[in-house]
């Protein structure tokens, strides 16, 4: 059976969720979880949340699905010990580093890669699935078609995403709230800016970025056909009477295999952003997919019986059998048995001889299965009672209750097996020498004299870019490598292009590809290339870097999320890569924005700018060989000043970033990085690089 999985923000959300149906709930706890603005479970609140949902054979779920540095991990540990004593079932996680502490800690645990992962792609599942994650919880854009396709072969569960809010960007791809605020989504502070209105060119009253809310409770049929595992429902930060609503909608459909028009009502009524999408499940997407909240008047009767699910009276989940024995002259017993094997067994007082009418075996059995306001409910009764024989109305009711009382008992109780100690790593520190100049560029023109006479160790250039001018593979100087950069995204019905660029550019002389995702890796050893690690790693902590080491890279750029000092302290089993140049790219959407709003897809001619209600301008530029935005920040990182100082950070290569760069603009830069000329506060940013992100 397919599983119902749903959020809780809150205790009283949590039990909005176990009383409206759902198979298994996930919540956060501590400082490591994607919704930092929920609630979240202090110590306490977790082994209740987990007694409350064992008793009534409902799993927990503890996200831990936020990037972790080299100073906090400790602090993960310990919340992963914390959570395996109290019991919780699985791990949600984003952090490849926190991945290996859970196997390591807690290795009976089952891992679950969050949406946060970005993975898309079959081979993204299996990478996932080799590195000890037992399911995989796929990126919210993929089609049914891709869904399907990595369902059939995939070696681990997985699980979809079925109803709630939509990020605009893919999920650990979206820098955007950290860099204009310091409010990482990376690390669960995200304050949706793409919630806000922005122009295009200049300051409109739209919302470009705005998504309405997913719903495919058309499709729960069609993806338990597919072999999907578990459904989920988004909503950690809503109210518990959301949730009330949500899980009893989508049980009743996963129940029935239908709709109701007055569910389908409730399900809009409780919220939505005008209305809800399926556009990514279906292939199209456009403008028809956005919309904003819009205040009304609360459905005052519906959250009223939303509180009531889950506030009066319980929902019987729990089938149990019972076997009850009274026999002259000896104490009366009853044992119960669950759907677990769980046997618990009690004794009351000795059956008395019936003056009047005697005690039957359909009168006991009938007593013993009223088990209103328990989690259980009777399957079955047997009853063995001597002739001439009764029992009080109360002294059965006791029995049933101890007997009950006890079966909670022992289903809510944890049997943690003795947890591990993490194998400590070794920091190894970079070398403190002059360091390298590697150099990105989005079109083959922004590869200028002065960039090759720079002598760039590695020039990154995208794949079609390079497919498309294959003559570059001839023209480089020996000093300097050249390198394709896969998209961030490929889909398994893209797959076989990139491959087959892949194989020709190999043939031509091609040596190192650039990967932005776990799930390009195998891809691209496969065709016999080397693999650099990029950006979209998100490599935060030193566990994540060796990780990757041991997956054969041969360098990584590490999140530019990181302070000077937090990239100092990485250990440098790998040679580091710091950006220290260009646009930050701030959001990879699947909806082409320039095309939702021409119809046209026009962002490959030149840049297109979004502008916010402050002014600030964000160009939109394509990424190479798709039809995918991306969203980039209006001001350059600048760090060309501080080149001799960076040294002391270990780095191996400083990269420049060109993105909206012309020619000119390419040569002026680099002689800005020769001369370390200084900072432009009017036009530049430091990025993340000194305030760091909450």
């Amino acid at each position: 059976m397919i599983e119902l999985l749903a959020p809780a923000g809150s205790m009283e959300a949590l039990r909005a969720a176990v009383q409206n149906g759902a198979n298994a709930v996930y919540l956060g706890a501590g400082s490591f979880n994607a919704r930092m603005g929920a609630k979240n479970f202090t110590d306490d609140e977790l082994q209740e949340a987990v007694s409350y949902c064992h008793v009534r054979g409902v799993q927990v779920h503890l996200t831990l699905n936020t990037l972790a540095s080299d100073r906090e991990l400790p602090k993960v540990a310990e919340l992963i010990r914390v959570a395996a004593r109290r019991g919780v079932d699985a791990f949600i996680v984003q952090d490849l580093g926190i991945v290996s502490l859970c196997r390591q800690i807690a290795p009976h645990i089952p891992v679950h890669a969050s949406t946060q992962m970005s993975i898309h792609s079959l081979e993204g599942v299996q990478q996932a699935a080799a590195m000890g994650v037992s399911r995989v919880v796929l990126a919210r854009e993929l089609p049914r078609e891709d869904i399907a396709y990595i369902c059939k072969h995939s070696p681990v569960e997985i699980e979809v995403f079925v109803h709630g809010a939509l990020c605009m960007s893919y999920s650990g791809q979206c820098y955007l709230s950290g860099v204009i605020g310091t409010r990482s989504g990376n690390r669960g502070q995200c304050a949706q800016p793409c919630r806000l209105p922005y122009g295009y060119g200049r300051f409109e009253d739209k919302y470009p970025l705005s998504l309405k809310d997913n719903c495919l409770i058309d499709y729960l049929r069609e993806l338990e056909r597919m072999g999907v595992a578990s459904i989920k429902i988004e909503g950690r930060a809503k109210r518990p009477e959301y949730v009330a609503t949500a899980v009893r909608v989508y049980r009743n459909a996963l129940d029935t295999g239908s709709v109701t028009r007055e569910d389908a009502r409730d399900l809009h009524n409780i919220f939505s952003r005008q209305g809800f999408t399926d556009g990514y499940y279906r292939r199209q997407t456009g403008p028809g997919m956005f919309g904003v909240r819009q205040e009304g008047r609360e459905d005052r009767a519906l959250l009223t019986t939303a509180r009531a699910s889950y506030e009066s009276g319980e929902r019987q989940l729990v089938p149990v059998n019972f076997l009850a024995i009274l026999r002259r002259g000896e104490p009366a017993q009853l044992a119960v048995l669950d759907d677990r094997g769980n046997r618990c067994l009690t004794k009351g007082e000795a059956p008395q001889l019936a003056l009047n009418r005697p005690l039957t075996e359909e009168d006991l059995a009938a007593r013993l299965q009223k088990t209103g306001g328990t989690p259980f409910y009777s399957t079955g009764c047997q009853a063995v009672v001597e002739p001439e024989l009764t029992l009080s109305a109360a002294a059965i009711n006791g029995m049933r209750r101890d007997v009950l009382a006890e079966l909670a008992a022992v289903r809510g109780r944890v049997d943690c097996p003795p947890l591990n100690v993490p194998v400590p790593i070794t920091i190894r520190k970079g070398e403190r020498a002059p360091s390298q100049l590697t150099a990105s560029v989005l079109k083959a023109e922004q590869i200028t004299l002065s960039l090759l006479e720079a002598k760039p160790a590695v020039l990154y250039i995208p794949l079609t870019e390079l497919y498309e001018n294959r003559q570059l593979l001839r023209q480089m100087p020996e000093e300097t490598e050249l390198c394709a950069v896969l998209p961030r995204v490929i889909w398994d019905s893209e797959r076989r292009q990139v491959e087959e660029q892949l194989v020709l550019l190999r043939g031509l002389g091609l040596t190192t590809v650039l990967v932005g995702n776990i799930g390009h890796i195998a891809m691209a050893k496969s065709i016999g290339l080397q693999v650099r690690g990029d950006f979209g790693l998100n490599v935060f902590n030193s566990r994540t870097l060796q990780i990757l080491q041991k997956q054969g890279l041969r360098s990584l750029l590490c999140s530019f999320e990181l302070t000077l000092p937090q990239i100092r302290d990485l250990s440098k089993d790998l040679p580091v890569e710091l950006m220290a140049y260009g646009r930050l790219p701030l959001m990879l959407t699947e909806n082409c924005i320039i095309r939702n709003r021409t119809g046209n897809c026009a962002c490959g001619s030149g840049p297109t700018k979004l502008v916010d209600r402050k002014g600030q301008e964000f160009p939109i530029v394509r990424d190479p060989g798709t039809c995918r935005s991306v969203v980039l920040n209006g001001k350059k990182l600048y760090l060309l000043d501080r080149r001799t100082n960076l040294q002391q950070l270990g780095i191996w290569a400083m990269r420049l970033q060109f993105t909206t760069e012309n020619p000119s603009e390419v040569n002026r830069v680099v002689a800005d990085y020769l001369a370390e000329a200084p900072f432009d506060a009017a036009g530049c940013t430091r990025g993340l690089y000194q305030r760091g992100v909450e």
